[in-house]
């Protein structure tokens, strides 16, 4: 008697119904899912789950599938943000986690960074870009407190299988356009709702040929697309990341996590797009949905450049920068600042070179925090244009709500840097 042949599934369903422990699932169907880590920080954890847990007489199922990072409100500046921070600091000493990380950089890129996320998980976060550990073949999103709140009491939270909106990139990216672009640009397509809190997955020759950290680039704004996660099929790229952070050979399997070739309609839905022929992106106040290519923001004089954030100041974006630096400064009246993504990550741009390079070319080092991406810090001008590496342009976001927030590559920020208005990179590098 034959066995009956398991249904195709998308990489979205094979990791729910591994994480409900089934063999398939079904779009639209909702499950009980077992969660393998829940990251939260400064911003979005202790201070909100202490006096819940508190109040309901409480404990964490397993401390040693969560993650404290604190990121948002470091290094301390006022009052509250101490507040804030020795709140996340005592009851972190109070619990004694085990996996906590104090002004070590921006949570979605410490996590990878010490290992904490492989291929098959089930994983939630305190934060609206926690998609960002798709790019590792792991189902990860963003939750409300209330949520953590339920998985950090039982290890579970249930989920509701999504359709998957395959976003297919044919060609190879040119010299000076990112996995940045490719994001603004499918996002000015779009919109801000176009993912409908479906799972986006990202595929095709110019995907498979991303770095990492750039895959991380385009998961990470997955949440700008409006959907729950952003997926990407692991390989031997995140397969060699992984173990470069020290995680086992054993605990890495890259093999079961895709989307199979015969799956239906409605389960995915595919979009093509040719990589070999994206300008660079830009996307004006005060939405990522406002995205022109560049030649279209010709005339806009900028006053700061801000390298910076989960999507735009990791390794990969710092030597973007560097590359178009090299040898020269910003403009007069110009103001570059640079905050790296990670300690790590700025470590080894020193070792590099990379941190001297943008030094020359006149930044100003800011902390490895999340900073003025979410208007901690930075002391954007009121008034001013400013071309930026962050995921979002909202009207207050960076602190000031009269600036003119416009968002880029860090190609792109840094050729506007030099120029002091909008510029194509592919320009400056020519």
């Amino acid at each position: 008697m034959n066995t009956p042949r398991r249904p195709a599934q998308t990489l979205a369903q094979k990791l729910i119904a591994k994480a409900c422990g089934r063999d398939h699932v079904a779009t639209g169907e909702i499950v009980s899912c077992k969660v393998d880590l829940a990251m939260f920080h400064d911003s979005s954890g202790p201070r909100r789950l202490k006096p819940m847990l508190e109040e309901l007489g409480a404990q964490i199922w397993d401390k040693n599938r969560v993650v404290l990072v604190m990121d948002h409100y470091v290094p301390e500046q006022d009052d509250d943000s101490r507040r804030i921070v020795r709140i996340a600091r005592d009851w972190a000493a109070e619990q004694r986690l085990p996996h906590v990380y104090d002004s070590q950089g921006i949570c979605h890129v410490v996590l990878p960074q010490r290992g904490h996320l492989r291929p098959g998980m089930f994983c939630v976060g305190g934060d609206s870009h926690s998609p960002t550990g798709g790019a590792f073949g792991a189902y990860m999103f963003g939750i409300g407190s209330t949520e953590m709140l339920g998985v950090v009491v039982t290890g579970e939270l249930w989920v509701r299988v999504p359709q998957t909106y395959r976003m297919w990139w044919d060609g190879r990216l040119p010299a000076g356009v990112s996995a940045k672009d490719m994001m603004l640009h499918m996002i000015g397509r779009f919109g801000m709702n176009g993912g409908a809190y479906q799972a986006v997955e990202f595929g095709g020759p110019a995907v498979i040929a991303l770095s990492m950290q750039e895959r991380m680039t385009l998961s990470n704004m997955s949440a700008e697309l409006g959907a729950q996660a952003g997926l990407i099929a692991p390989d031997d790229v995140t397969r060699d990341w992984l173990l470069g952070t020290g995680v086992p050979a054993d605990a890495i399997d890259t093999t079961p996590w895709f989307t199979d070739d015969d799956v239906g309609e409605a389960d995915a839905r595919t979009w093509r797009f040719d990589a070999s022929t994206l300008a660079p992106q830009v996307a004006a106040p005060h939405s990522p949905a406002n995205t022109h290519p560049v030649g279209h923001f010709d005339d806009v004089a900028v006053q700061v450049a801000y390298i910076g954030a989960c999507t735009g100041a990791k390794l990969d974006d710092l030597r973007a920068a560097a590359h178009v630096f090299r040898g020269q400064r910003v403009a007069s009246g110009v103001r570059l600042m640079v905050a790296p993504a990670s300690q790590q990550d700025q470590q080894q741009a020193e070792a590099e070179g990379v941190m001297g390079v943008l030094r020359e070319a006149g930044a100003e080092l800011l902390p490895t925090a999340c900073g003025a991406c979410s208007g901690y810090g930075g002391n954007i001008p009121d008034g001013a244009n400013v071309i930026a590496t962050t995921a979002r342009n909202f009207k207050g976001r960076m602190g000031s709500a009269t600036a003119q927030v416009y968002l880029a590559s860090p190609y792109t920020v840094a050729a506007s840097a030099l120029r002091g208005r909008i510029a194509d990179p592919r320009e400056v590098m020519a």
